[in-house]
């Protein structure tokens, strides 16, 4: 199964999240449905950016990876670079 690490970013309070799914369309439904509370007070989302992975676990690595950047600069240019 393919499995995806994305980049949400919430224009209204300037805040970015990251997280991994095997859908990409249900899981950003979800975050702009309120339905994941550590998103529901910043919806609404887009997609900034994504990527896919042939295994879960290589998806938790680079979503680990991605949030180890600590730094909105750090990500940005992260997704300028790979966009």
């Amino acid at each position: 199964m393919e499995y995806y690490v994305y980049i949400l970013f919430s224009d209204k309070f300037d805040k970015y999240y990251i997280g991994q799914t095997n859908s990409l369309n249900d899981r950003l439904r979800k975050h702009n449905n309120g339905k994941v509370l550590s998103t529901k007070p910043y919806i609404p989302y887009k997609m900034v950016w994504s990527c896919s992975t042939p295994s879960r676990q290589e998806s938790m690595q680079l979503e680990k990876k991605l949030k180890n950047l600590k730094s909105k600069v750090r990500l940005k240019k992260f997704i300028e670079k790979y966009s």
